[in-house]
């Protein structure tokens, strides 16, 4: 009997986890968008520093005051050597999802940044050489052609959008990859990677923004109607973006990596969905068939990263990967979210 509450309170933890991690996402995709579209604040740079300054000081508070989690002390000299290369690479991935959601639809932007999965594999084939079983390759085809697919049939192609979204895609395997090597040794949780990294995003990101925007914010100040409203939405999208951190970190602990590799791609069609019912924007049929083969191929390859992490280390020769690290992209991985 006993044991039966125990496994409904855990099924009910992680279902409570995967609607909030889904609520906070899929709510701050929505309300960028809604900036950049319906308050006319195109300014992606300044969103970004917003969120930054917002998920600095939300880390801040849920440490030093709160003590959500116990903070990870880092070396002086390893702030500079680790954790601003880190930075910089969030920085940049962040920013590409908003220029992303400026120029393009959020369904098609989310179709993309399905793409992920299949740069960190070949980034990490290209650059470091490594080796991946077939299957991982197999993977990769339905994902690679679903973005095809979709992006000839997009009616709201952007060349710009599209870019933005496909070397954010490069930046978040990037982040991760680095992630492996800068910060071995500091077993961060979200918390305290944001705690750490959103500061000196902020830092990397307040002159650019500046010196780019801060003319065209001016002006939005002095033409824009409802000023007051319009900031508090933005500002409320900078503490969801804090909150959607740390529901990640709740829900990789609440969930096994298959469930949320599932959850994630289900995600991506909640988003999809939502999106569509509030700006109305066309997808086609054949649009939304190949959003459905990326997302298939997304679980698949979630599945067989599943299933060969199950299998023992392979020992080291020299034509053989060094450990499991090397047959495996670390995207999704549950110790790594920032």
């Amino acid at each position: 009997m006993e044991e039966n509450r125990l496994l409904s309170w855990g099924v009910f933890r992680s279902l409570l986890a995967i609607l909030q991690w889904w609520g906070f996402n899929v709510t701050v995709i929505i309300m960028n968008k809604w900036i950049f579209q319906k308050l006319d604040f195109k300014f992606p740079l300044s969103v970004s520093c917003v969120h930054f300054i917002c998920s600095a000081v939300g880390a801040y508070i849920a440490i030093k005051l709160l003590k959500v989690k116990p903070l990870i002390e880092v070396e002086p000299e390893d702030l500079w050597r680790r954790i601003f290369p880190m930075s910089f690479v969030f920085c940049i991935n962040i920013v590409l999802g908003n220029v992303s959601l400026r120029y393009i639809p959020v369904s098609f932007m989310q179709t993309i940044k399905s793409f992920t999965p299949a740069t960190t594999v070949i980034l990490q084939w290209l650059v470091w050489g490594r080796h991946f079983d077939w299957r991982i390759w197999a993977s990769l085809v339905p994902i690679v052609g679903g973005i095809l697919l979709t992006s000839i049939t997009e009616l709201s192609f952007n060349v710009l959008g599209f870019c933005a979204a496909l070397f954010g895609c490069l930046a978040t395997s990037t982040k991760t990859i680095l992630a492996e090597s800068l910060l071995h040794g500091y077993k961060f949780d979200s918390i305290n990677t944001v705690y750490y990294m959103a500061p000196f995003a902020t830092m990397i990101l307040a002159v650019p923004a500046l010196l780019l925007e801060g003319a065209g914010v001016v002006a939005w100040f002095y033409t824009h109607q409802s000023v007051g409203s319009a900031l508090v939405i933005i500002f409320t999208s900078g503490v969801l973006a804090f909150c959607l951190n740390f529901s990640i970190f709740y829900v990789i602990h609440s969930t096994t990596a298959v469930t949320f590799n599932v959850a994630g791609n289900l995600k991506v069609a909640v988003a999809v969905m939502v999106s569509w019912l509030i700006f109305r924007n066309p997808i086609p049929a054949m649009n939304a068939f190949g959003c459905a083969i990326t997302l298939s191929g997304c679980t698949f390859y979630g599945y067989v990263r599943h299933k060969l992490s199950q299998q023992p280390a392979t020992p080291r020769t020299p034509r053989t990967p060094r450990g499991r690290l090397e047959l495996l992209p670390l995207v999704h991985e549950k110790q790594d979210k920032a």
